[in-house]
């Protein structure tokens, strides 16, 4: 990629431009220092993503931004490189540098890592046995239980996938209507943002349990 600077009139000269990199996993020396020297839980330095651009302090140093994918997935924004964040910076998790050659690191803690933090709290994992319970504890019309994903179509929240929410269908005993009714919502912090997509529809807590229980784990980091 080439730019334009101007040197006089009639005349211009080509500067080449450096292509940023697309976000990917945090170097393995990077993701050690934050594990060993910020004591930060290893499965939970895994899933983060770092975006890099080449700093002047050496050959093989540079700047980074560390950011959560799911949680940038929840945002709705799309970071394609180092400057993708500058609009966004409450998702920065770390910002700093790093050399390659040195292995020498420097992180500062950003706005994003309490959040990141917060999201990433261990939360319970209910057997299938109790997904059903709390399915048939449902009485009001409209009322509506969720349990968090490790694995669905949508993003977010303590198990990185999202939540099913199962509503006790108010149209309920109409004709063909089902007494519950299941949907997979993104999750923005703790909470999951609307209904969501409808996955499916049953009579049976049993059903809608099993379907649950299945995405309803600990994350595979």
């Amino acid at each position: 990629m080439f730019g334009k600077t101007e040197l006089g009139e009639g005349e211009e000269k080509k500067v080449k431009v450096e292509k940023l990199p697309a976000p990917k996993e945090i170097p393995a020396f990077v993701g050690k220092y934050l594990v060993d020297q910020k004591n930060r839980d290893a499965n939970w330095v895994r899933k983060l993503k770092a975006t890099v651009r080449r700093n002047p302090k050496g050959e093989k140093a540079f700047d980074i931004r560390i950011f959560d994918e799911i949680q940038a997935a929840v945002k709705k924004v799309t970071v394609k490189d180092y400057t993708s964040l500058d609009e966004r910076p409450e998702l920065v998790i770390y910002e700093g540098w790093f050399d390659e050659k040195s292995r020498q690191v420097e992180l500062e803690e950003k706005p994003g890592l309490e959040f990141s933090l917060k999201v990433s709290q261990d939360v319970p994992i209910f057997t299938e046995a109790e997904i059903r319970q709390k399915i048939e504890e449902l009485s009001a019309p409209g009322s509506t239980v969720f349990f968090y994903l490790a694995g669905s179509p949508a993003y977010g929240g303590p198990l990185g996938r999202g939540a099913a929410i199962v509503e006790l269908n108010p149209d309920y005993p109409g004709k063909k209507q089902k007494k519950y009714i299941l949907h997979v919502t993104d999750v923005d912090g703790m909470e999951p943002v609307g209904k969501g997509q409808k996955m499916f529809d049953a009579d049976e807590a049993k059903k809608i349990a099993s379907y649950i229980k299945e995405a309803h784990h600990k994350p595979y980091y």
